[in-house]
């Protein structure tokens, strides 16, 4: 029996598209846009004709820890771009990591233009963990999230080679790291190994560890003022982020 199919109306300006009947799928997996944000959608139409003119050969797609490799100072801490330009500037990239978005506003990005017409060999997927801030939504949830992107992602660019990566370790609730732990959990059972073809999922967490515990020196957020809890990675965290994924991604673009 071929399932019956419904039109899904989502909230907050969400797309909204077919579904197999039967229970809602989780807000973390439902495209949403951020329009109303008035840098958000500057942002959004500036990427897509970024897009258009450069024909990416890599794209990055996220949130705040991938827009951050866009800065260049003026702190040492924040200072991304230089390990940004000497990684990945032969590469062709474009930078999709969007300030505060969730799985919903990527999952919205990329059904609303953002992997249209292009062909990249290769794409780094870091997303998951503004679910976990505000929105508080469940280790559960937020995996259906992820996994959307990832298919959706799929879909669009079926030869494009997917490097998705773990939600980064953060020091800001006990429910927070329990989450955390829980969704890369679920991600390795589901893309660990050669389990989903063009998906390669990397947990490069440890890096953020000291012992058995977040280590707060490997994040720029208690340097704010006022401070903030950690959850950003400094620029030299980040630069050994890019450094210990770089065998990985360099095979994906030369296979």
């Amino acid at each position: 029996m071929i399932p019956r199919r419904v039109l899904l109306a989502t909230p907050f300006g969400a797309a909204p598209f077919l579904v197999a009947a039967g229970p809602k799928p989780p807000l973390a997996a439902v495209p949403i846009s951020r329009l109303q944000v008035a840098w958000w959608k500057a942002r959004h139409e500036a990427k897509l004709a970024e897009l258009r003119a450069r024909n990416p050969g890599l794209i990055f797609l996220g949130d705040s820890i991938t827009q951050n490799w866009e800065q260049a100072g003026p702190q040492p801490w924040r200072n991304f771009a230089p390990t940004w330009l000497r990684l990945y500037r032969t590469r062709n990239p474009v930078n999709l990591g969007f300030n505060g978005d969730a799985t919903s506003h990527l999952l919205w990005r990329i059904t609303n233009g953002e992997l249209d017409g292009i062909a990249p060999k290769a794409a780094v997927i870091l997303i998951g963990a503004n679910n976990l801030g505000r929105l508080r939504w469940a280790a559960e949830d937020s995996i259906a999230g992820i996994v959307a992107v990832v298919a959706e992602t799929r879909r669009r660019l079926p030869q494009t080679r997917l490097l998705l990566l773990g939600v980064l370790p953060s020091i800001r609730s006990d429910w927070t790291t329990a989450a955390t732990l829980a969704i890369n959990a679920g991600l390795a059972r589901r893309y660990g190994g050669t389990l989903v073809p063009n998906v390669t999922y990397l947990d490069i967490g440890h890096l953020f560890m000291k012992g058995s515990a977040v280590d707060p020196a490997q994040f720029y957020d208690p340097l704010l003022t006022p401070p903030e809890p950690p959850l950003h990675p400094t620029a030299m965290a980040q630069e050994r982020l890019a450094l210990a994924i770089e065998p990985t991604l360099a095979s994906l673009l030369s296979a």
